[in-house]
């Protein structure tokens, strides 16, 4: 699809109507956007502030791509949008990030390893596919080390820490016996993430470092800017700007809000969105 600068008066097409949906319909509406959400739940609470709204399955062809027609450009409110909708939809509309971006936003392993190959820090992690997996994946990541889902799971959903002495083969039940990705346990200070703007031209731009306090694995707090000294929110800001040596890196046209995770001697990267 062509590509058009985004103007006041435009219509953004939004998949999904949580909370996330409303908050982004509302802010465009600041700039002069008016916004279409479509999205298979009528109870959606996007729905209340949208101009528009589609009701229909993700998988709806028909209906995706009338709602592709009736936009200017499509993007999504989380990333558990089935990937094979923003594909179906690029050919109807311009949207973004594009489904290469969402594809691995939605595989933590393939975050991983993104992050690993573009020479960001992460902790120690293996694959996890089968209990007889485990084993082999703790004696790379040590103990204490977090079995996450490599799919869906939030708020700390999905996940089991095993410590020493725990019994992984608990962890596996716990989390649903679903392929996984083991994660060393990094002993923190703080946690703190960088939101980023990328446009179609490569140029990037940075709000302010934000610190991240959480309840019972649930994000509680969030301030800005961060209670950090200037030499490491430029620190923090300097890892996420080009020049990145992935093509794949170059590919995601919008915002991403990686979480750094803040130790004694450096920031590693864990996890982003």
């Amino acid at each position: 699809m062509s590509e058009r600068l985004i103007a006041p008066g435009m219509i953004v097409g939004i998949l999904g109507g949580g909370q996330l949906g409303r908050m982004l319909a509302l802010a465009a509406a600041e700039l002069g956007l008016s916004c279409h959400i479509y999205c298979p739940d009528p109870k959606s609470p996007a729905f209340a502030v949208a101009a528009q709204r589609t009701i229909a399955p993700y998988d709806d062809e028909a209906a995706l791509a009338h709602f592709g027609g009736a936009v200017d450009v499509v993007t999504y409110e989380f990333e558990n949008v089935p990937a094979a909708t923003v594909e179906f939809l690029a050919a109807h509309a311009t949207v973004l990030p594009g489904a290469r971006s969402l594809a691995v936003a939605q595989d933590r392993l393939s975050e991983k390893r993104l992050m690993e190959e573009l020479g960001i820090a992460v902790p120690a992690f293996a694959p996890v596919e089968a209990l007889s997996d485990i084993y082999s994946a703790l004696a790379r990541t040590g103990r204490p080390a977090i079995l996450k889902t490599r799919r869906l799971g939030y708020d700390g959903k999905g996940q089991a820490v095993i410590g020493a002495g725990d019994d992984p083969v608990s962890a596996w039940r716990a989390i649903g016996e679903s392929p996984a990705i083991l994660e060393a346990f990094i002993s923190f200070r703080r946690e703190i993430s960088v939101v980023l703007a990328r446009a179609r031209d490569g140029d990037m731009r940075a709000w302010d470092v934000t610190e991240n306090h959480h309840k019972v694995g649930i994000l509680d707090t969030s301030t800005v800017p961060a209670d950090i000294t200037p030499g490491l929110a430029a620190r923090a800001d300097r890892q996420w700007q080009p020049p990145l040596p992935d093509p794949r890196s170059r590919d995601h046209i919008h915002t991403t809000g990686p979480s750094d995770y803040r130790t004694e001697s450096t920031i590693r990267q864990a996890s982003s969105t």
